[in-house]
């Protein structure tokens, strides 16, 4: 009788721990779809913002390269210092990339990954 009864205990402490398991494993994955769709999203909105405002800088570079070429009466150096300006800000965004790229993206991914 109590070999019977110990037999159920154990029958029903693997069934717990089977469904435990099972309920743990989906959490998971539901966790990890959450994750992936959260930073996906984060950055289908980044490239989209990215494209409007690549769109309005190239239109306001022509219009200011042709300003600048009207007032100096060559169109090639209004051109040429837009160029020139560009250059000069690609290489400043060069020396303080670490600090201003790499660092608030991990520190939203942590926020995505951690805080959830």
């Amino acid at each position: 009788m109590a070999f019977e009864e110990l037999k159920e205990h154990t029958e029903d402490i693997q069934k717990e721990a089977q469904a435990y398991i099972e309920n743990s494993i989906a959490y998971y994955k539901l966790w990890g779809f959450k994750v992936a769709m959260k930073s996906t999203t984060m950055i289908f909105k980044f490239v989209l913002i990215a494209i409007a405002l690549m769109m309005v800088l190239l239109f306001c570079s022509i219009a200011g390269a042709i300003a600048i070429g009207n007032a100096l009466d060559s169109y090639a150096l209004g051109f040429l210092i837009v160029g020139g300006i560009y250059l000069v800000f690609s290489g400043l965004l060069f020396l303080i990339k670490d600090k201003m790229v790499e660092g608030p993206i991990l520190e939203k991914f942590s926020e995505i990954f951690f805080n959830d």
